[in-house]
């Protein structure tokens, strides 16, 4: 069964750090684009990042700088280290397996995991 777990979530300070990973089973990982989308509050949901089978990244812009995504393809996991957060990065965060870059209905998406950035 095809499945995403993603971990790493909590509460952290304005200026601080979290390491986000998600664990895939079930696909053959490494012909899968794998995204980080988030959901603030009262938002739609954005795509922040993503890495390709060939390891192109691609970042939303609020993020660029602060946010790295990087893959594993041995131990099938997906990471999005995140520095020098902001409130405004406040959101449910998301790990999506997609064929492609193109964003499809036939998506694979986790539960997703509460990054919440107060003092």
């Amino acid at each position: 069964q095809a499945q995403l777990v993603e971990s790493g979530g909590g509460l952290v300070q304005p200026g601080g750090s979290l390491r986000l990973s998600c664990a895939a089973s079930g696909i053959i990982f490494s012909a899968y684009t794998m995204s980080w989308y988030r959901q603030r509050p009262g938002q739609i949901r954005e795509r922040v990042a993503y890495i390709n089978m060939h390891y192109d990244t691609n970042y939303e812009d609020s993020v660029k700088a602060r946010f790295t995504i990087s893959r594993d393809n041995a131990k099938l996991t997906v990471d999005l280290q995140m520095d020098s957060l902001e409130p405004e990065d406040t959101a449910v965060y998301y790990c999506v397996a997609g064929l492609t870059a193109t964003p499809s209905r036939g998506d694979l998406w986790g539960q997703g995991t509460q990054v919440t950035v107060s003092s």
